[in-house]
């Protein structure tokens, strides 16, 4: 994802929180606007790489999210939990939307995301000293809110036969509704179910 700087009085959250509340119009209900502004928050935080890596053994990685849990599990402190599972679920969301190819290609599949970043939510959305509301609609809706932000940070490009043919076979294994859209787009008639007209 490229990052943005601040132009025109406009920054990163601002960006993110217009992309979202476009793609946002497609969904019923759409998600409430506490929950918009945090997500376009956390999209623009985790745009500077030093919100997202942590550095541990002398490397930048970013902490992997079981880990993250072992570490809320060991808390001194319900704030010092609360924090490191906000930390989960918005890693969780961010990867999840974002880089759902890149994890499954090692095994782990949207439904990790979806139970590690939703139950993290799930505590938030009953124990967080704020936002109760927001962490309640994102543990309930976090496939959904997954889509929202694939779909919001989906860049607009040139396929080749190559591209759509790869996202075609994409579509088939998943089904997954981002991607037929996308095909749907570039012309692709997927009304016959599984043929290409």
């Amino acid at each position: 994802m490229a990052l943005l700087t601040q132009t025109d009085n406009v920054t990163l959250a601002d960006y993110f929180r217009e992309r979202l509340h476009a793609s946002s119009k497609q969904l019923d209900p759409p998600p409430h606007e506490d929950t918009l502004w945090y997500v376009g928050g956390m999209l623009a935080r985790f745009g500077d790489t030093d919100q997202l890596y942590s550095y541990e053994d002398g490397a930048m990685t970013i902490r992997p999210l079981a880990m993250l849990y072992k570490d809320a599990h060991e808390a001194g402190s319900a704030r010092e939990r609360c924090l490191i599972l906000r930390q989960l679920g918005d890693l969780a969301l961010f990867m999840g939307a974002l880089f759902p190819e890149n994890y499954a290609r090692r095994g782990i599949h949207q439904d990790y995301f979806i139970g590690m970043g939703g139950g993290a939510y799930d505590y938030l959305s009953e124990n967080a000293p704020q936002n109760r509301h927001i962490f309640s609609e994102l543990a309930a809706a976090f496939a959904r809110m997954l889509a929202l932000i694939a779909d919001a940070c989906s860049r607009q490009r040139v396929f080749d036969a190559a591209d759509v043919l790869q996202l075609y076979q994409r579509w088939r294994q998943s089904r997954d509704h981002r991607l037929e859209r996308q095909l749907r787009a570039l012309g692709i008639d997927l009304s016959g179910g599984d043929g290409v007209h």
